[in-house]
């Protein structure tokens, strides 16, 4: 059976990546050696380097001043970094869920926090708007996208002073403008690659502003001076992550996808506010394209293991809500196709046509 895959991450990768990265797995570039056992300083890793950062570039559009590197782990490492690099006295923080929330606690260590806005008060079922940005902050800190509640920024946010994201989940999903940021970063494992690295875009100015000395591998410096290579780099997602830009260069880019997950997200949404047995969970103008959250209308809660158990049977895997939220979370990333989207309604409207009252 063909399995649908919804998961939040690690999440979908585009079936032509997936078979790029199987064969160079046993013979990388033929050159009788895997890709998981070469040597990080070759020539042939070098050109994987070098394409990645080339494709990176023309996805986003980003500018010559500002630096790519990679490094392992994930976000979490860089909630910590951040701060550590960049706040003296104090940053302001946008708090819209969980993973904001722990960047918040990290940044507490190195100095003051401000608290700009927070959508706490509604479970985190917006995004706060119209907020003042005092001047005086290090920098503005936001989560572009919140994958546990299904909340997501859909225009860039215009700071006085140097804003910095979190695009964990929504990176490469719709255009973004880079100049607005002095920096973006975020895990790979939802539209880029497997976990296992995580990547920053830099505006270069912003290497001047490092305010502490700190250990060599905690410094942004180090990372963008020796090319991401001051220690062995995750080769292997790193391969991946360059075999998925040429995957989206290749169906047209950050507007076609972006073309693709607005329309995965309208078929979705447009079901579940039809659906006598579903509602969604957050304001409309502020839902997720990434993960779309919904729940069982009131009165049909107790379907909701019933409605799991038809989901499964249809080959979807991975829409169970977080247990912060509950019910349903679907999460539409780059690599997931418009059908499986279309089995999932189809799910929906035949268990509504069993169970409406």
């Amino acid at each position: 059976m063909k399995k649908h895959n919804f998961n939040a991450g690690p999440s979908i990768l585009a079936d032509e990546v997936l078979e790029n990265a199987a064969k160079a797995i046993i013979d990388f570039n033929g050159s009788g050696l895997s890709l998981l056992s070469i040597s990080h300083r070759t020539k042939d890793f070098d050109d994987v380097m070098a394409e990645a950062d080339a494709l990176f570039r023309e996805m986003l559009d980003i500018p010559e001043n500002y630096k790519i590197f990679y490094i392992g782990g994930g976000a979490s490492t860089f909630f910590y970094e951040v701060p550590a690099n960049f706040l003296g006295k104090k940053a302001g923080y946008v708090n819209t869920g969980v993973w904001a929330k722990k960047a918040m606690k990290e940044a507490k260590r190195y100095g003051e926090v401000e608290l700009l806005a927070s959508s706490e008060d509604r479970n985190f079922t917006y995004i706060p708007k119209g907020f003042a940005i005092p001047s005086d902050l290090d920098y503005v800190h936001i989560t572009s996208n919140n994958t546990i509640y299904g909340t997501e920024y859909h225009e860039d946010l215009v700071s006085p002073v140097p804003l910095i994201a979190d695009m964990s989940s929504d990176i490469l999903s719709r255009p973004v403008d880079v100049t607005k940021y002095a920096m973006i970063y975020g895990g790979a494992q939802k539209n880029l690659a497997p976990a296992g690295v995580a990547f920053a875009i830099i505006r270069e100015d912003m290497l001047d502003k490092i305010v502490r000395d700190l250990p060599t591998m905690v410094s942004f410096r180090t990372h963008v001076e020796n090319g991401s290579m001051f220690n062995t780099p995750p080769v292997f997602p790193i391969y991946v992550l360059k075999e998925t830009l040429k995957w989206l260069k290749s169906i047209g880019g950050v507007p076609e996808i972006y073309r693709r997950n607005q329309a995965k997200a309208a078929l979705l949404y447009d079901e579940i506010d039809r659906n006598p047995l579903f509602r969604g969970t957050v304001d409309k103008e502020d839902r997720s394209l990434m993960n779309i959250c919904f729940v069982m209308a009131d009165g049909y809660e107790e379907l909701a293991p019933e409605f799991m158990e038809a989901a499964k049977s249809r080959g979807i895997v991975g829409i169970k809500g977080h247990r912060l939220v509950g019910g349903f979370r679907a999460s539409c990333y780059n690599a997931l196709p418009v059908e499986s989207v279309r089995v999932l309604v189809e799910c929906m409207q035949e268990f509504a046509a069993k169970h409406a009252k």
